[in-house]
């Protein structure tokens, strides 16, 4: 069998990078004494899938990974062994037992949910991103330039905003993130910010859930 689990990764660890992030989640899997599964080889290591990394200074609230297990486990027993041995700053939250074959969640991702928020003192600036909103959503394309591992390449944001709105005086939005087109949500406020012709505000930006093309979320499997 896999588990499929649900962590919270909080705001004193946002500006942990994600390779940080899976060394740290292996050694609490190690500590746990759970029956993980380990690859073959001269250096064997936990297997351990993601659906998603967490770009660095932002935290997430339901954050989703998955590990084949070599003993049935409980979802319950996971989540009590696995949330006793994690560090502070990462809560587990869930656990969902899947069988082998079932599609891996990083194959079923299709968007992430994201909600922004203004530092403190950046709330003038930030009230003019607000008005900009309809305008912004009035383009019909959003030209940018994506920087890739092969080079940079003129883009067109549009497409990958899926939602976008203002409430409580946050922004809301459901970015594409999937094998065709990944929207970012810092590259989302750049170009907001473009529109409105202010710098880009700081914000505190948290991922709120991870979804399938249905839009609900991948631990409802």
């Amino acid at each position: 069998m896999k588990m499929l689990f649900v962590f919270r990764k909080d705001k004193d660890l946002r500006f942990i990078g994600h390779l940080d992030l899976q060394r740290a989640m292996q050694r609490a899997l190690r500590r746990s004494g759970l029956p993980v599964s380990f690859s073959q080889g001269f250096n064997p290591h936990i297997i351990l899938s993601f659906a998603a990394p967490l770009a660095v200074g932002i935290t997430g609230e339901k954050e989703i990974a998955e590990i084949p297990l070599q003993l049935p486990v409980s979802p319950n027993d996971f989540l009590e062994r696995l949330g006793k041995a994690l560090p502070p700053g990462l809560i587990a939250l869930e656990a969902v037992g899947q069988k082998d074959d079932a599609p891996a969640a990083m194959a079923r991702l299709f968007a992430a949910q994201y909600t922004f928020a203004p530092r403190k003192g950046e709330e003038g600036d930030w009230q003019k991103l607000l008005d900009a909103l309809p305008a912004f959503l009035a383009r019909e394309t959003i030209p940018y330039i994506r920087r890739t591992k092969s080079g940079e390449r003129p883009d067109d944001l549009r497409p990958g905003i899926l939602n976008l709105l203002e409430k409580n005086g946050e922004l809301w939005a459901t970015l594409a993130l999937n094998q065709h087109m990944t929207a970012k949500p810092d590259q989302l406020l750049t170009s907001l910010a473009e529109t409105a012709g202010i710098p880009v505000p700081l914000a505190d930006t948290r991922r709120t859930a991870l979804l399938d093309d249905r839009f609900n979320p991948l631990e409802q499997v």
